[in-house]
């Protein structure tokens, strides 16, 4: 974990300082890590625009690269810790903020897999705002939720389609567990579009910019992990009636329908027409 406050000089990545930056510590984007690092400052400042910070927030950022959207965070909220799994990378970050970064504001970065993050330094995180990586962009999304809930709002940008599938309503053909999971803690919706050239290298998607606002769980007697394993079951088997679906996790078709009525629930709809308060309800009604 590095400290460092930064000199008074604001300057954003263009693309021949992220190539640069690149060539100087010998390193190229992995697939492995889901690495599209962006090169185009108007892109990060939209982010930042769009994710409407205050300059109290304090923001998180996950997968940071080379800093080109760390540097427009800075320009606007007064903390940034940022979560990198690449050593090479967090090692260079802070230099890279103590040269370009605004004068006042402060930077952390913790090297550490976003996944396995259980705690951050300083006050707790009110913001998250991230350039999510393509291969596991919606299970750290959904990991940063459920640790952290000071989180208030956030930005996110993510693959096209996965962007849908976050913001997806119930009935849609694009709504499953993403989107019910990511209602659990927050109202999402569709921010606006990113298209391949911005990014380093050019992805073959557009991406996708999601913003959430945090809220209150669904009232229930159920813990979270008790109605998304409901979620999952229910998905696990889409075609199928919840009757059906819904028979491995309560024991037997008849067990099934039985938690579905005493929810209010009629069986035979299936899962994709339900919203996340009436899996919150079938978990509460669980017989046994």
């Amino acid at each position: 974990m590095a400290r460092v406050r930064q000199e008074p000089l604001s300057s954003l990545l263009s693309a021949r300082d992220v190539r640069d930056l690149a060539d100087k510590l010998d390193i190229r984007p992995t697939k492995t890590l889901g690495q599209n690092f962006v090169v185009d400052a108007n892109t990060v400042r939209k982010i930042v625009r769009v994710a409407d910070l205050r300059s109290e927030d304090v923001v998180v950022e996950v997968g940071p690269g080379l800093g080109s959207l760390t540097l427009a965070l800075l320009e606007a909220v007064d903390r940034v810790v940022a979560v990198e799994i690449d050593p090479v990378l967090a090692a260079e970050l802070p230099a890279t903020v103590a040269a370009r970064g605004r004068a006042g504001a402060e930077f952390e970065v913790v090297l550490a897999d976003a996944l396995q993050v259980e705690e951050l330094p300083g006050p707790a995180p009110t913001a998250l705002v991230a350039n999510l990586p393509y291969n596991v962009a919606v299970p750290v999304l959904l990991t940063m939720l459920a640790r952290f809930p000071s989180l208030r709002s956030g930005l996110v940008m993510v693959q096209s389609e996965v962007a849908d599938r976050l913001v997806a309503p119930p009935g849609s053909r694009t709504y499953g567990v993403p989107s019910v999971k990511t209602a659990w803690y927050a109202a999402a919706r569709r921010a606006g579009s990113v298209p391949p050239p911005v990014f380093w290298p050019v992805p073959r998607v557009d991406s996708g910019l999601v913003a959430f606002t945090g809220r209150p769980a669904p009232e229930t007697t159920a813990t979270r992990e008790e109605v998304f394993a409901v979620v999952d079951a229910a998905f696990a088997q889409r075609r199928k009636t919840l009757r059906a679906a819904l028979a491995g996790w309560a024991g037997s078709p008849a067990l099934a329908e039985e938690a579905l009525r005493a929810a209010g629930i009629e069986p035979s709809v299936r899962g994709e027409q339900l919203r996340v308060e009436d899996f919150a309800r079938i978990a509460a009604h669980r017989v046994g």
